[in-house]
C-alpha cells in the first residue's frame, strides 16, 4: 500500500511523527510512506487553499517534503507533483495536536487535508488526539493515538461501504483524552456541538498603543449530546465520524420548496 501523509501542525510536530509510524504499520514492509507536510504550523485553516500564491516545496529526504502552505495545499502538492506517476492509495492527516470532534472539525486544517483528497478521489482519514488531564502530561500525549491508530486504520478500510457518490466519504477520527490502556473501545459517532463553548476573539493593547486581537478557544470538555463524538471521547472511546463535503442541509430542502 502507498500512504500518503500530512498534518496542519507542521512538518516538525511530533504527532506527525507518530502518524508515520501508524501509517507504516498499515503500509507494511512491502508498502511506503510519503510525507508531505506544512513548512509552519497551519492550525485553525480549514480546507484553505493557495489560490492566489505560489507556494515553495522543498524535498528533506526520500519521500519527505515540506511545503510553504495548507494541509489542502500539501495533499495537492502529494497528488499532482509528488506522486502524480503512481498515486496513493489512502492519505492520512495528523495526527493533530488536540480534538477534531464537533464544531472544531469545521476549522481544522486536518480535516482539511482529509477532505482535499476525498474531494479528489483518494480515502482519507483525519486523525486527532484529545488532550485532557490523564494524558497531557504522560511521557507521550499521543499514546492513545500511536497504540490503537494502525488497527483502527485497517478496521475501517475493510469495512467502508463501497460507493459511487459524487462527494466521497472521508473519516474524522478522535482518539480520547486518556492513556492507551485506558481507551475503552471505539464509537461510530455523529458530529457533536458544544452547547455555549466556541471560538471569541479578545482585543489588547501593545506596548506602543496598537490594537491587536486574539482568537481564544472555547473549553474543549463540554459535553455534547449523548452518543456524539465529544461526548464519546470526554468518556473514553475513540469517535469515528464518517463524513462528506457535501455542505446541503438536506432536511431543509421539503420545507423551503415553497419559495420556488
Amino acid at each position: 500500500m502507498r500512504i500518503l501523509i500530512t498534518n496542519d501542525d507542521g512538518i516538525s510536530a511530533p504527532g506527525l511523527a507518530v502518524l508515520e509510524q501508524i501509517a507504516q504499520a498499515v503500509a507494511g514492509p512491502e508498502g511506503e510512506v510519503w510525507t508531505v507536510a506544512p513548512a509552519f504550523e497551519q492550525s485553525g485553516v480549514g480546507h484553505c487553499i493557495s489560490y492566489t500564491r505560489p507556494f515553495m516545496l522543498s524535498q528533506l529526504s526520500e519521500r519527505r517534503f515540506a511545503a510553504e502552505g495548507s494541509p489542502a495545499d500539501c495533499v495537492l502538492a502529494g497528488l499532482h507533483v509528488v506522486m502524480k506517476d503512481a498515486l496513493p492509495d489512502l492519505v492520512l492527516s495528523g495526527v493533530n495536536r488536540g480534538n477534531n470532534s464537533a464544531e472544531n472539525a469545521l476549522y481544522s486544517g486536518t480535516l482539511g487535508g482529509a477532505m482535499e483528497a476525498a474531494l479528489q478521489g483518494i480515502p482519507a482519514m483525519a486523525l486527532s488526539q484529545y488532550f485532557g488531564p490523564q494524558n497531557a502530561n504522560i511521557e507521550n500525549p499521543f499514546e492513545a493515538a500511536a497504540h490503537h491508530g494502525a488497527e483502527l486504520i485497517r478496521a475501517i478500510l475493510e469495512a467502508q461501504p463501497s460507493e459511487a457518490a459524487d462527494y466521497r466519504l472521508f473519516y474524522n477520527i478522535n482518539f480520547p483524552p486518556v492513556p492507551a490502556a485506558s481507551v475503552k473501545g471505539r464509537r461510530i459517532s455523529q458530529q457533536g456541538f458544544r452547547r455555549g463553548s466556541h471560538f471569541s476573539a479578545e482585543e489588547q493593547t501593545s506596548p506602543n498603543g496598537r490594537r491587536y486581537l486574539w482568537i481564544r478557544g472555547g473549553n474543549q470538555h463540554v459535553e455534547t449530546a449523548p452518543g456524539t463524538d465529544a461526548s464519546q471521547n470526554l468518556d473514553g472511546y475513540i469517535s469515528v465520524t464518517p463524513m462528506r463535503a457535501d455542505l446541503t442541509a438536506h432536511d431543509a430542502l421539503d420545507a423551503l420548496k415553497g419559495i420556488e
